[in-house]
């Protein structure tokens, strides 16, 4: 893995207190952002969303597919992150009526939903609270949903710094305490937590995920448990395109095959055209 790429370290203290993870994901929020068209505030938010649901994912179920939606208040817009189990991450930003922006103010949710193995959901839905002054609306609706829907005590920041509208960094980390923590260590941990410089800033100076594992467990013991690459990537192709087409009634297909057509449609989340030709179509009705 070259210097400079993407990716997540995990680590815990070898006194068992804590477990640490943190990401870099620069080049996964850019390719998001870009997809989006995401400027200003927006495209902050949405980069630290898309942060925030690889370390959740990390987290909770490095093996599962995680979502992270932020609904604007009062109904004012929508953000969706959607991280996968191979590393590769996208999203959606949904304006509305907005005028391109999206109200995390009093009265946003924050919805984090992993695709269990049977197909069901597991999913958790929490006010987004009043960030404290250092951190981001973003980190403090993450803490909130890992303790309310998951009952484990973390702490997490999630940064994306910007020049204009062009992201330069972005990155991120989650400090979990397990049960094994004494107050010692709590203490000293909170101590550090609390001194720690402002994350963007931090970013902005090049950080990989290594040196903010080294900054947070400075003086700490820790075991580097692995790393693994990160990257923007979206999951559609052409066979998933005719797939979910198969879905529609017959009726439906059949009008579309009488018109004689091709089809052109777009993925919302990367923006790549795809065309699906009246044989293509007639094909379907053959197996439904």
């Amino acid at each position: 893995m070259k210097h400079g790429d993407d990716s997540v370290v995990r680590a815990i203290t070898d006194d068992g207190a804590f477990r640490v993870i943190t990401a870099r994901t620069t080049e996964t929020v850019r390719g998001a952002v870009a997809a989006q068209s995401a400027k200003g505030r927006a495209a902050k938010h949405f980069g630290e969303l898309l942060t925030g649901a690889i370390l959740v994912r990390e987290a909770m179920a490095p093996n599962l597919r995680v979502q992270g939606i932020l609904k604007g208040a009062s109904g004012k817009g929508s953000l969706i992150a959607d991280s996968h189990p191979d590393g590769t991450s996208r999203g959606l930003v949904n304006f509305g009526k907005t005028g391109g922006e999206i109200d995390v103010g009093k009265g946003a949710l924050l919805q984090v939903m992993r695709t269990l193995p049977n197909g069901m959901l597991h999913q958790g839905v929490v006010e987004v609270p009043a960030p404290d002054p250092r951190a981001g609306a973003i980190s403090a609706g993450l803490m909130a949903y890992m303790q309310d829907s998951e009952q484990v005590v973390s702490t997490i920041a999630v940064a994306t710094a910007l020049d204009g509208d062009t992201v330069v960094a972005a990155g991120g980390y989650i400090v979990q305490l397990l049960p094994e923590v004494e107050r010692g260590p709590l203490m000293v941990m909170t101590e550090r937590l609390s001194a720690f410089e402002d994350l963007e800033e931090v970013l902005r100076g090049g950080a990989s995920p290594d040196t903010l594992l080294d900054e947070l467990l400075f003086g700490m013991p820790f075991t580097r448990l692995s790393q693994s690459s990160l990257s923007f990537a979206c999951q559609c192709s052409q066979l998933r395109v005719v797939s979910t087409l198969a879905t529609l009634p017959r009726g439906d297909i059949e009008d579309l095959v009488n018109a004689g057509e091709v089809l052109d449609i777009r993925c919302d989340y990367c923006g790549k055209e795809y065309q699906v030709h009246p044989a293509q179509l007639r094909s379907l009705l053959t197996t439904i």
